[in-house]
């Protein structure tokens, strides 16, 4: 038996096959973007294509320049071509070409965790991934709770650290209403206690209970909208949560679709006000969106100044300079930042019963 080019146990041979591939491609005028790693386009034909790992997920308008790209890999791999588009990097897709949309889901992805977890269906179902904090109606003077129960051992941390691992990918594919949850065990993990495995063990209950989350994606005008909002000190601390719900919408700014990416952070400095708190969610969220903005760029769409929508009329007025200068001046300088951002962003308010980010701040 003859091994060639094996590097088995390497821990560098991930990045010299990328070197490897990166280098054949552009020899046949494939080139990766400077920016976003991953994104490869064509010289000169209308072809692009994203690699993850050994997964192409390939844009073509043309037949020809398909063929082009699958003889050019031809010379030095061997790859199967799914035509359908059925599945990439694990999420499973369903094309609907007659009314325009895309249905994204991790099929018996839940079902294989919760085996792999040792968890089982509750009997009582599970309608959301936390539990409730029930207010003290009436209560002249609202204190706050603290955990005093004891300490997890580490094998239960780690338990808590690989269900937090094990679901994240998913969250963020597929089921962004988890990523709450998971934001919050993995702040608490490294000093977790019995109320953090409850908060865990509440949180597979509701994967079990709902185990085929599926998100529907649109066509539209490839415009990217962004929804910002912040809950003012509901984190242990005096900390305050932001919360950011980031799709592709139409240019007039009506099409509502499902998000490409969602922010569900706790803020680190502790705000002196709601109005900060909002600031500084619209500058999380404006820091998230370059990025995404740069990729849709390369791709070919051009983008206008993001609208970032806020429900603090405030928080508005700081960013747009409409109001007069006085407490806001302590304001963290690195929301200043957001001033000289007038030709990417733009910054609008309405109610916040139509703020998409109000429930991954909450």
């Amino acid at each position: 038996m003859r091994i060639k080019g094996a590097l088995y146990g390497l821990k560098e041979s991930g990045r010299i096959a990328n070197e490897d591939i990166t280098d054949h491609l552009a020899i046949h005028g494939y080139h990766e973007s400077k920016i976003i790693p991953g994104l490869f386009k064509h010289d000169t034909r209308p072809i692009s294509f994203t690699l993850v790992v050994d997964d192409f997920g390939i844009k073509w308008i043309n037949k020809q320049d398909l063929d082009h790209l699958m003889e050019c890999l031809r010379l030095k791999y061997d790859m199967k071509i799914d035509m359908d588009s059925k599945q990439y990097v694990g999420i499973d897709l369903k094309w609907d070409y007659i009314h325009r949309t895309l249905t994204c889901s991790m099929n018996e992805y839940i079902e294989t965790a919760l085996q792999e977890l040792q968890h089982t269906k509750p009997k009582q179902h599970h309608n959301g991934p936390s539990k409730a904090i029930q207010p003290h109606f009436g209560q002249r003077i609202q204190f706050a709770e603290d955990d005093l129960t004891p300490t997890l051992p580490p094998d239960k941390i780690k338990y808590i650290q690989k269900v937090i691992g094990k679901l994240l990918f998913m969250a963020r594919a597929v089921d962004n209403t988890i990523l709450h949850a998971l934001n919050e065990l993995a702040r608490k993990v490294t000093t977790a206690t019995e109320a953090t495995l409850t908060a865990t063990t509440h949180l597979l209950n509701y994967i079990a209970c709902n185990p085929d989350p599926r998100i529907l994606y649109r066509a539209s005008d490839m415009i990217l909208q962004v929804d910002s909002d912040a809950a003012f000190q509901v984190c242990p601390q005096a900390r305050s949560r932001a919360g950011g719900y980031h799709y592709l919408g139409s240019k007039d700014n009506t099409q509502f679709n499902a998000p490409v990416h969602v922010l569900a952070r706790v803020i680190k400095p502790v705000m002196g006000s709601a109005a900060e708190a909002e600031v500084a969610a619209i500058h999380m969220n404006a820091q998230e969106a370059i990025p995404i903005r740069q990729a849709l760029e390369d791709m070919g769409h051009p983008q206008p100044p993001t609208r970032i929508t806020t429900d603090n009329i405030t928080a508005k007025g700081f960013v747009q300079g409409a109001i007069k200068q006085k407490r806001s001046k302590g304001y963290n300088r690195k929301y200043w930042w957001l001033k000289d951002r007038v030709n990417e962003f733009s910054v609008n308010w309405a109610p916040g019963k139509t703020n998409l980010a109000d429930y991954h701040s909450k």
